[in-house]
């Protein structure tokens, strides 16, 4: 039987090319770097993708009707944002999560219905999302409604 509640904890890290400017989207990534195209990724040097994460996290990611909250803890900061996950969802990909404003959904999707896109990231934030010794903490937390 699946759980009715899933969390996930989630280590990365800063870079100085993080511009944290995408309109729909924002992304962390494995890759322990980012070019200046990479405007929606906000972390670096993650320890998981969305293959990494647990069956029971997937399981309720995988229905539309589950509550998908994101929050980003840097220093004294936290950002948290909520979404909903899809049945379509594969949580396949080695190397990102991705979490979208839109319905969108590919093997790095972990939310859609997002309610911010890495251009709401505080820019109080964004100098530590810029350092490479920032550790910056990630909850991921599933809820079916």
């Amino acid at each position: 039987m699946v759980s009715s509640q899933a969390r996930e904890i989630i280590l990365a890290r800063g870079h100085p090319n993080i511009t944290a400017k995408h309109k729909t989207t924002f992304e962390i990534t494995k890759d322990p770097y980012v070019t200046l195209r990479g405007d929606c990724i906000i972390a670096v040097s993650a320890s998981k993708a969305a293959y990494d994460l647990s069956w029971e996290f997937k399981q309720l990611v995988k229905n539309e009707d589950t509550l998908v909250i994101f929050k980003l803890e840097v220093e004294s900061f936290t950002w948290t944002v909520r979404g909903y996950g899809s049945e379509k969802m594969t949580l396949t990909d080695v190397r990102s999560m991705v979490f979208r404003k839109s319905q969108y959904v590919c093997p790095r999707t972990v939310m859609i219905k997002a309610d911010a896109s890495a251009c709401n990231v505080p820019r109080e934030i964004l100098p530590l999302l810029k350092n490479p010794n920032a550790i910056i903490r990630i909850t991921l937390e599933a809820f079916r409604q």
